[in-house]
């Protein structure tokens, strides 16, 4: 509970902008879209790794180990819609030594909104 109202009222981790998100895409970081797969489909960013939130919170750590990353991604980028889900998968994901765990401001309505590409279908 105190977990959720953290990230409902802003107590959350590191947090970059869409245009940050492809920089850091650029510098190996893997970006991870929480939306369920019909959202997914709708619209993404390229190059996203669909993982909807309800199997992070089953599986945690483990759901992001079985996406088969390469070796050596340090940081993952989470966006959703809004930025909400993200915010919470990160919460989740929170406990990971090996990883740091960013959340896109505003999620896919920003990223789309800042002219980025957005990729429909798959």
């Amino acid at each position: 509970m105190i977990a959720l109202l953290k990230v409902l009222f802003g107590v959350s981790g590191p947090h970059v902008g869409p245009r940050e998100a492809v920089q850091r895409m650029n510098c190996g970081a893997a970006l991870v879209d929480v939306r369920e797969p019909g959202e997914f489909a709708a619209g993404h960013a390229e190059g996203a790794i669909p993982l909807p939130l309800g199997r992070i919170r089953a599986r945690g750590v483990e759901a992001i180990e079985a996406l088969g990353l390469p070796a050596g991604t340090s940081e993952i980028l989470l966006v959703c819609r809004s930025g909400m889900r993200s915010r919470l998968a990160q919460g989740a994901l929170s406990k990971d030594p090996q990883r740091r765990y960013v959340n896109v401001d505003g999620g896919m309505a920003a990223w789309a909104a800042s002219g980025l590409p957005v990729v429909r279908g798959q």
